[in-house]
């Protein structure tokens, strides 16, 4: 391995990256080299001394072309990461020189928006007027794969969500408080306290399979034992629960307390009084390991830490 590296530090070239792309992007080495503007035999020549310096093949050679295989994967992956590193380098280079002070891009998860981005980018506007913000939000694990692909800077949410948290810095900046809410034109609730059984005859808003949040109503429901709903309504987005929950009022949702907050302040949402068993899910600031921040990205992550202190 030591070796292979010392190789690639050596003898690696750009252009052979920059190939890899584009065979991965036209899936022909005739196409790929005529974007390269290289003759093909000079871009199957190129490929060939990239993989002998990696010491695996990156394709499998079939009839109708290449097609790139487990190793490809890996190498292309990182070979858009370094073209967007770069990308991003010339970038942050031309927005200093012409005094705009560089770019941030943010991922997030919903609930921490409210109380934990917001105020942290206010506070940062205040230093850096000039910065370029991008914030993105979505699920953590659809944003991981963009903080792998160089993307994003950081990203507010879980890293355990990946199949390698190991890949990532994580700390931790607190929980995320759900509650359990319907539309606004709901029927006030004189009680104080309700139950999961007293929603039975509801219909289910969830959240998709794969995260943490459904697996938490899964197990709310079965310590309450009540089976999860054969007929949900499922979806990652807040503006998709929210719509679905203002047409009708026999429909139920999670959603991170602060989120939910905002849409009863605007009475869009109704917070109903249940009691949720389980701990709120936590969340963090993910980087990753071996990357560069940048002083704004630096900057946005000292401000989070010290948020974090005073909550």
């Amino acid at each position: 391995m030591k070796n292979t590296l010392n190789v690639l530090m050596s003898r690696l070239r750009m252009k052979q990256l920059q190939l890899l792309i584009a065979l991965d992007d036209h899936k022909s080495l005739h196409k790929a080299a005529g974007v390269m503007s290289m003759t093909q035999s000079a871009a199957s020549k190129a490929l060939h001394e990239l993989e002998s310096m990696l010491e695996a093949p990156l394709f499998e050679r079939a009839k109708n072309g290449l097609i790139v295989n487990q190793f490809g994967h890996c190498v292309i992956r990182y070979a858009r990461l370094v073209a967007t590193d770069l990308t991003a380098l010339c970038d942050d280079m031309a927005e200093i020189r012409s005094g705009k002070g560089g770019r941030l891009a943010i991922g997030t998860i919903m609930g921490a928006i409210p109380e934990v981005v917001v105020p942290v980018l206010d506070e940062l506007h205040a230093s850096l007027p000039n910065l370029s913000v991008e914030i993105v939000e979505d699920t953590s694990a659809r944003m991981l794969m963009l903080l792998d692909d160089g993307r994003l800077d950081l990203v507010i949410g879980r890293s355990i969500v990946s199949d390698e948290p190991s890949r990532y810095h994580y700390q931790s900046l607190g929980d995320e408080p759900l509650s359990v809410v319907v539309s606004y034109d709901h029927p006030r609730i004189v009680r104080k306290e309700l139950s999961l059984h007293d929603l039975s005859g509801y219909r289910w808003i969830t959240y998709p399979g794969h995260m943490p949040l459904h697996a938490l109503l899964e197990r709310e429901l079965d310590l309450s034992g009540i089976s999860m709903p054969a007929n949900p309504i499922s979806t990652a987005s807040t503006f998709v629960t929210v719509a679905l929950l203002q047409q009708r009022t026999d429909l139920v949702a999670l959603l991170p307390t602060d989120i939910a907050q905002l849409f009863v302040r605007q009475k869009m949402l109704r917070i109903l009084p249940v009691a949720l068993k389980s701990p709120s899910p936590t969340f963090g600031i993910v980087t990753r390991k071996g990357g560069v921040l940048s002083s704004p990205a630096q900057q946005f992550i000292q401000r989070l830490r010290k948020l974090e202190r005073v909550r």
